[in-house]
């Protein structure tokens, strides 16, 4: 039996990683303009249309990718680290007509998962907010 170098039976057998395409799992095209970084060309053209009502005065105080916690860090027993605070990252959050908006842009698929229903119940109970999918 003949040996190889450890080196050449990695190059030889070793999976090959996969180059990051600009592409999410859910085929949304990821898109920077001006700075900022969008998870969708359909977020960035809502981004435009909301920058436009905050133009003309119809909404105002319009942030992007707001954090909220939805639940704290926490040490649990038995465990060496502790577990990181939930978060939901709304899309884009705003006032309009007084009353506080928050906004995120789902496909059908995404709004079907149980990651983001369970974030969409938990922001409803922790923070008496509903999301307002478009």
């Amino acid at each position: 039996m003949t040996s190889i170098p450890l080196a050449e039976y990695h190059a030889q057998y070793a999976p090959k990683a996969k180059a990051k395409s600009g592409r999410s799992k859910y085929n949304a095209q990821r898109i920077e303009k001006d700075g900022m970084k969008f998870d969708s060309v359909k977020e960035y053209k809502r981004y435009i249309e909301l920058t436009a009502l905050m133009q003309r005065g119809e909404i105002s105080e319009l942030k992007c990718q707001f954090k909220f916690v939805l639940a704290p860090k926490v040490k649990l027993e038995g465990e060496k680290r502790a577990k990181p605070e939930l978060r939901y990252f709304a899309d884009f959050t705003y006032i309009e007509n007084g009353a506080f908006v928050v906004e995120d842009v789902k496909s059908a698929i995404t709004r079907k998962l149980a990651s983001y229903r369970n974030k969409k119940h938990l922001m409803k109970t922790v923070h008496d907010i509903d999301i307002k999918e478009v």
